[in-house]
């Protein structure tokens, strides 16, 4: 049976759209992209050129393309400071959303796209594509297998030695609303709140520190960066306390003098076992009174829901994400989830601040500090 044909908008031509949502959409049978929009037209143009239909409409304004009603689904891949306004927009015009990561510069902003989904009946989803990966897939499985028992303690690894990304506006705290913390923490959180399958947040302590950002001639490995455009924190660490008594620690950082470098990884301790990607995926144990370490071969097979052969994570994201729209599902990354992930990092950030713990109500919001 021949998938019917879903009519996708790209509003933001820039490196994330090149290197993972337009290549990985391409693969997806069944999909056209149909208009390109971004502020500088020769970009939209060459992609338009390189991914679009014949005929493909380009934009500079992407409440133009909003008008056009044959477009079911856009993909916002725009700095932070306008996924909110722009995926808000596009829900109101009754399109379905992918936004990139991280869902928005501001707890607020992120709650408004939660609320106009539910009110217009579009699905929202954000970018977080770790959450595809064969070793993520298998960990979150275990977990909910129970094969880790209760997980009370979890780290969210998002280390770089020296990675600070120079292009773009990475290093402008208007148009991001930070640095690594909300660039790739917020990666590094949403992989283990999601594997832990725990978003009842008590409380937030955090510090964020701008240590390295005035070196001159900095090695780093795109190149030096200008310590008059670094605007936003170089390292930000956090101490976060769950409802259920469970502590995560997160550590998020593009420039640190360490050899302990890890990415969008996690690692889970429970009563029964743990978990770890330091070196590959790795569970840890007692068995017949006897410690054990085993690392699953996961090159072949996988999860049946999940499991696309050779796909890369983009490609998964891709593909389930069209598969979610087609048959009316609900998408792997929900709106509601990723709001958390928002709310934690922007009570990070205030934690920083003001040099006290953020506490959350019941609704899961942060709203005190003390």
């Amino acid at each position: 049976m021949e998938e019917r044909t879903v009519r996708i908008g790209i509003v933001g031509c820039g490196g994330i759209a090149n290197g993972k949502q337009m290549p990985s959409l391409a693969k997806v049978k069944g999909v056209e992209m149909v208009a390109f929009c971004d502020i500088v037209k020769e970009k939209a143009e060459k992609a338009a050129a390189t991914y679009g239909i014949e005929g493909a409409d380009v934009y500079t304004d992407y409440e133009e393309l909003l008008k056009d009603t044959s477009i079911e689904v856009v993909h916002v891949c725009t700095p932070n400071k306008s996924h909110a306004p722009i995926s808000i927009a596009a829900l109101e015009s009754g399109k379905h959303v992918l936004c990139e990561k991280p869902m928005a510069k501001t707890a607020v902003e992120a709650r408004e796209m939660v609320d106009t989904a539910k009110r217009t009946g579009k699905k929202l989803t954000i970018g977080y594509d770790n959450r595809y990966r064969n070793d993520s897939l298998y960990l979150k499985e275990l977990v909910e297998q129970d094969e880790l028992g209760e997980v009370y303690f979890a780290k969210a690894h998002a280390v770089r030695r020296r990675a600070v990304p120079t292009w773009g506006v990475f290093l402008n705290e208007e148009e991001q609303g930070g640095g690594p913390l909300i660039d790739i923490g917020t990666h590094a959180l949403d992989l283990t709140l999601w594997t832990m399958n725990n978003y009842k947040v008590k409380s937030v302590v955090g510090n964020v520190y701008y240590k390295l950002s005035n070196t001159e001639n900095a090695a780093n490995a795109f190149g030096p960066w200008d310590p008059k455009e670094f605007t936003v924190e170089d390292s930000a660490f956090a101490f976060i306390t769950m409802e259920n008594g469970a502590t995560i620690t997160l550590e998020a950082s593009w420039a640190l003098n360490t050899l302990d470098v890890d990415e969008a990884k996690t690692t889970l301790c429970g009563t029964k076992a743990g978990a770890d990607m330091r070196d590959g995926l790795r569970i840890n144990g007692e068995k017949l009174s006897r410690l054990y370490v085993t690392k699953p071969d996961l090159k072949a097979g996988g999860v049946a829901y999940y499991d696309g052969g050779n796909e890369t994570q983009a490609d998964k994201e891709a593909r389930l994400w069209i598969e979610a729209i087609r048959h009316d599902k609900d998408p792997i990354v929900k709106a509601e989830q990723a709001l958390v992930v928002s709310e934690v990092l922007e009570a990070i950030y205030e934690s920083a601040k003001t040099g006290k713990a953020v506490y959350f109500n019941e609704a899961n919001k942060a709203i005190t500090s003390s």
